[in-house]
């Protein structure tokens, strides 16, 4: 491949990542020096910037400005919520969250890493690996992130010392081997002073691998489609009965993973009616071919009763349909789940009644251990639940498919979500429970 391909490849990726860490570990100064040191930030906002600063006594413009906008965030100097910031260099385009470091806004951790494809978890190094630091960790692992970078900041107060960085890195990697994290890079930066955040440091020659934002530009961002598993959630069904189009009726939604073609055999879950594609609109025109995450609207040959929460698949590659859901969870409500707690369980366009059948191990983060039958999960509790839903679901296990691997389960008498879970096996699963009781009482 020629250097014009790769640089024009490059330049049309897209990198999702998120930040994390313990409190005051410096994740929103890193992410406002990166958006100023790459010339990502407008002349009128860091002017915002700096008169916010010195309103607060402070010479120089606090960056961290840059993305706590809340003003609870800005009084208590924290992160509270989730922020996101969108930029871009001529290598590749980013969309970043910015999640917050206590840890009960742990959940909102979960919400910012779900879709990322790089977590950057920042240790200060005067404190080393810290409890939350392994939490994020095992969260990364748990929604199955495949590139991690460590962040060993606050070098300039430990005088750059490259045995201190050496032993907080060796820990860590450590940590995550055990999590199975597949890599982990890790960079020493002072993220208020710049030093290997953009450009490299002069006070740390000792360290001769990228920045971060070199590393950024450069992790491999995989869009294979070949090995994906095909996956098409129904949103709407588009049936105009004009006289333009009197017969046509599409099935709109966005492609979860893979690639759909004109011509190929699909099957309508959970029905399990099969077809063939006759036709695929995008943007308005016809198409042969449409991948992941494009938003289309795909037209069968048959008319089969297909409507908004059903699956198209392929039909060499279609997923079991299942009442009986085996995930791990992250809980994210104040409200705790129990055992017998009646939810709604949302998949992909879907959204079904379930009841918690049954939650066999809560997880302990400092040692990995698991905690047996705990009865309930309590916010940010990580733990394995079984679910049995009202009807049957196509689901994939998370590690074959973030997307249709994952759901979200929803308080029905106001809505809110409660838990975040993640279908199939974790570092998380417990050993096998015999489950003795039989399934009387049961109304699904």
């Amino acid at each position: 491949m020629s250097t014009t391909t790769t640089e024009e490849l490059s330049a049309t990726t897209l990198l999702r990542f998120a930040t994390a860490g313990s409190v005051d570990d410096g994740k929103s100064t890193l992410v406002g020096r990166l958006l100023h040191d790459s010339k990502s930030v407008l002349a009128d906002q860091l002017e915002a910037v700096r008169r916010a600063s010195a309103g607060r006594g402070q010479d120089s413009p606090d960056l961290a400005l840059l993305t706590d906008g809340l003003r609870a965030e800005r009084e208590q100097g924290i992160t509270i919520d989730v922020a996101y910031r969108y930029f871009a260099t001529p290598r590749r385009r980013f969309i970043l969250a910015d999640t917050p470091g206590h840890v009960q806004y742990t959940r909102n951790m979960v919400t910012g890493a779900s879709t990322a494809e790089l977590t950057v978890i920042l240790v200060d190094a005067r404190n080393g690996v810290v409890e939350q630091t392994r939490r994020h960790a095992a969260i990364a692992a748990l929604l199955r992130v495949p590139h991690v970078v460590l962040a060993v900041n606050k070098m300039d107060l430990v005088d750059h010392q490259e045995s201190v960085f050496a032993a907080i890195a060796e820990e860590f990697t450590a940590y995550a081997t055990e999590l199975g994290i597949p890599e982990v890079t890790a960079v020493p930066i002072s993220a208020l002073h710049g030093d290997n955040v953009v450009e490299p440091s002069a006070t740390m020659d000792w360290y001769g691998g990228p920045t971060v934002l070199e590393h950024l530009e450069t992790v491999p961002v995989s869009h294979d489609l070949a090995h994906c598993h095909a996956r098409l959630p129904v949103q709407y069904v588009i049936r105009p009965q004009t006289a333009e189009h009197p017969d046509y009726r599409g099935y709109a939604g966005q492609i979860a993973a893979g690639a759909f073609r004109v011509g190929d055999e699909v099957t309508v879950l959970p029905s399990g009616r099969t077809t063939r594609i006759s036709g695929i609109d995008l943007l308005g025109k016809p198409v042969d071919v449409a991948w992941t995450p494009q938003s289309v609207t795909v037209l069968l040959e048959d008319d089969l009763d297909v409507s908004r929460g059903d699956l198209i698949v392929p039909s060499k590659d279609a997923p079991a349909t299942t009442q009986d859901v085996e995930a791990t969870v992250c809980h994210l409500a104040d409200q705790p789940l129990t055992v017998g707690h009646r939810v709604l369980l949302k998949h992909g366009t879907r959204t079904v009644k379930a009841i918690v059948k049954d939650i066999p191990s809560r997880l302990t983060l400092d040692d990995l251990s698991l905690h047996p039958h705990p009865g309930r999960l309590v916010a940010n509790d990580i733990g394995r639940v079984k679910i049995r839903t009202a009807e049957p679901l196509p689901v994939d296990s998370y590690a074959d498919s973030r997307r249709t691997g994952s759901f979200i389960l929803i308080d029905p008498s106001d809505g809110a979500t409660l838990t975040a879970g993640m279908v199939g096996e974790s570092f998380a699963s417990p050993e096998p429970v015999k489950d003795t009781a039989d399934d009387d009482g049961w109304d699904f």
